[in-house]
């Protein structure tokens, strides 16, 4: 066990170190490259440690092409690639389906209603205007489709089947799939299906510090909810009769786990659009690694899944000259032979 605990403990410094060196090469790399040691500059500056007499050898345009135009962009990737990947973590176990994720309950289609509404019909909402308005409409059209799938999902005496939930974020799912679709195509204007696509297909070009800031906090507050239910979710691994046997409200842990999944996600979605496979494949990746432990799984998945989307998202700025990707098609690109993956070893196993 104490082998067990320090094996995990180095993974899980390693996967930090990954982290931390994915981000500075990604703040260097673009139309002006700047070097490791002086994005560590530029962000040790930042930190306030040039009060300290150290001469970190930074210009003013070095210092705001990092921490003014690329920061925002990465730290946002990094957070929303580590709150994707442990929201798979957690409704792959709740459902005990290796192929649920993050958008298994029909929150991107909601949040897709909502986003598209406003691109296409150029209205404002809650009083705001543009990118703002796009957000908020988005948040509130996935928090619409979450209470209509846990409406048609919940049983006669309050129980969440994990089947029926699945059934419910499909249907509701593909109703909002095609009023997005069929809203489009009534629009007249010429540009609407390429705004709406770039949307659906997720970005942290936008990302400005207000919209990483309030991402991160998000991240942060999720993982760390999930972590703290770390042992209940490991109940959950021999079944529901053996986690009552333990102690564990299954039916109130349920509720309690699929609404701050969902909460996290239509956040995500918000303000990133719908980005895929990140929660299928990453989960996965470290189960196999570290084994089903929930406390180390969590933690290891969360900083996994933000080097994944770090590395994703500056492939989608870098791949084509003087055009970018929409990251939702490189982590297609990634997560859909892992997806094929599963489905054959789903159907050798049955």
């Amino acid at each position: 066990m104490r082998r067990a605990g320090a094996r995990s403990a180095i993974g899980l410094v390693l996967a930090f170190a990954v982290l931390a060196v994915s981000m500075a090469v990604a703040l260097g790399i673009g139309s002006v490259s700047i070097s490791v040691p002086d994005v560590a500059g530029v962000v040790l500056r930042r930190l306030g440690l040039e009060s300290l007499g150290l001469d970190f050898g930074v210009t003013r345009l070095e210092d705001r092409i990092v921490w003014q135009l690329r920061m925002p962009r990465v730290l946002g990737a990094a957070s929303v690639g580590a709150a994707l990947a442990v929201c798979g973590a957690v409704l792959q176990s709740l459902t005990r389906n290796d192929l649920a994720d993050p958008y298994l309950l029909g929150i991107s289609g909601g949040a897709a209603v909502g986003a598209v509404t406003v691109l296409v019909l150029g209205v404002s909402f809650a009083g705001y205007v543009g990118s703002a308005a796009v957000a908020f409409a988005a948040f509130a059209g996935a928090m619409v489709a979450l209470i209509l799938v846990l409406a048609l999902a919940v049983g006669s005496r309050g129980e969440l089947p994990p089947a029926r939930l699945v059934l419910a974020g499909v249907a509701v799912g593909q109703v909002a799939g095609a009023y997005t679709s069929l809203l489009v195509m009534l629009s007249d204007q010429h540009d609407a299906a390429r705004r709406v696509l770039a949307w659906t297909l997720g970005s942290v070009a936008g990302m400005r510090w207000n919209s990483a800031l309030a991402v991160t906090v998000v991240a942060l507050i999720g993982a760390v909810l999930f972590i703290a239910l770390a042992d209940h979710l490991d109940a959950f691994a021999f079944g529901e009769t053996s986690a009552r046997s333990l102690g564990v409200n299954v039916v109130r842990l349920r509720w309690l786990l699929f609404t701050i999944t969902a909460l996290v996600t239509a956040i995500l979605v918000a303000y990133a659009g719908a980005v895929g496979f990140v929660g299928l494949i990453v989960p996965h990746m470290v189960r196999s690694i570290v084994g089903p432990r929930h406390r180390v799984l969590l933690p290891l998945s969360a900083l996994v899944g933000a080097v994944l989307l770090v590395w994703a998202d500056l492939g989608a700025r870098t791949l084509v000259d003087g055009q970018e990707i929409p990251l939702g098609v490189v982590t297609a690109a990634v997560g859909a032979p892992f997806f094929a993956y599963l489905l054959r070893r789903h159907r050798e196993a049955r």
